[in-house]
């Protein structure tokens, strides 16, 4: 059922969330449900044996239901990460589910082999991300590095890159690299900053599309 606000109710995400793990993992459902009634199980029979059916049979429903959450949650990570994996824009995908008080502006430089660059403005200042070969993007984050401190000279920044190579962040653990760098501006400071990188511009890319689960899908709060 829809919320009054247009976006879609608990249930429809969580099916939407299943049918998009099921398209790469068929045996989602068997699994889910063997971990529910097999840790079920366990308790009731625990219960049987010491006396205490009915309060273990009850703890061990609330038990398995959270130990299916968790692996559904994980699973459905997991498989986004594996559908947008590759795809041109997939690093500002994941990057837009950073939470308030971060600015994504995703393609601020975008070459004809689909190398880009995804700019990030939040407390430890710019964060410049790539996406591509080390061979190819070490000189496209240095071009931009030297751009944005010409509008930004006092601000640090940073420089990641998104991708499998060696030295390289998967987009898994991207967030957590981002967020990982050294805090040194208020939030005050960090609006200016994002002001002021506006007039640099960005480059058109589509984002992959498809529900995301919650961890990895676009949170609340202001995107650049």
């Amino acid at each position: 059922m829809a919320r009054k606000d247009g976006k879609p109710g608990r249930l429809k995400q969580i099916l939407e969330t299943y049918k998009l793990i099921a398209k790469s993992d068929r045996k989602i459902g068997f699994i889910l449900a063997g971990i529910f009634l097999g840790t079920w199980a366990i308790f009731i029979i625990v219960g049987l044996i010491v006396g205490l059916v009915l309060w273990l049979t009850v703890i061990g429903a609330s038990v398995a239901l959270l130990l299916t959450t968790v692996v559904f949650g994980r699973r459905a990570e997991k498989s986004a990460y594996a559908q947008i994996e590759g795809q041109p824009g997939a690093a500002a995908a994941v990057l837009k589910s950073l939470r308030q008080g971060w600015f994504v502006t995703p393609a601020v430089t975008l070459t004809k082999n689909q190398d880009v660059i995804h700019r990030v403005v939040g407390k430890p200042g710019v964060i410049l991300v790539s996406e591509g070969p080390d061979s190819r993007v070490s000189s496209l984050l240095a071009n931009e590095r030297k751009k944005t401190a010409r509008f930004v000279p006092e601000v640090p920044i940073f420089e990641i890159q998104a991708g499998n190579d060696a030295g390289q962040v998967p987009l898994r653990k991207l967030n957590k690299a981002v967020q990982k760098e050294p805090k040194s501006l208020k939030p005050a400071q960090v609006t200016e900053v994002r002001k002021r990188l506006e007039a640099l511009g960005t480059q058109p890319i589509a984002a992959p599309k498809g529900p995301m689960p919650k961890s990895v899908r676009a949170s609340r709060g202001p995107r650049k």
